[in-house]
């Protein structure tokens, strides 16, 4: 049964930091290339970072360039989002997301519930 859990949303201030993680089961993790995207009330579903299989290539939007931090651990089957400066324009459910290299919805397979992310001004 395949699994995909995020957790460490939670509220934060202005230039605050948090630490997503993304805990999948039941596919083989490290053979996919994974992703975290964003939902803003009202918005679409953007992507924010992706990850290929083995962590050598990594690309984000350029609204979080210099802020966020993916990383995924291939041992441990973790996917993490390092989160600083955040501004109230993060706020957002988050999800993290199994499938294809890049920021298209369409490209990935599995989907977490997703984790809220608020930040207050």
């Amino acid at each position: 049964q395949v699994q995909v859990v995020e957790s460490g949303g939670g509220l934060v201030q202005t230039g605050g930091s948090l630490r997503l993680s993304c805990t999948p089961s039941g596919f083989n993790f490290g053979g996919y290339s994974m992703g975290w995207f964003r939902q803003a009330p009202g918005k679409e579903r953007e992507g924010v970072s992706t990850i290929n299989w083995s962590g050598s290539r990594t690309d984000y939007a350029d609204s979080v360039k210099g802020r966020f931090t993916i990383s995924r651990d291939n041992v441990k089957n973790m996917l993490y989002l390092q989160m600083n400066s955040l501004k109230p324009e993060d706020t957002a459910v988050y999800y993290c997301a199994a499938g294809s290299y890049g920021f298209r919805p369409a490209g990935y397979k599995y989907w977490g519930q997703g984790t809220q992310v608020t930040v207050s001004s």
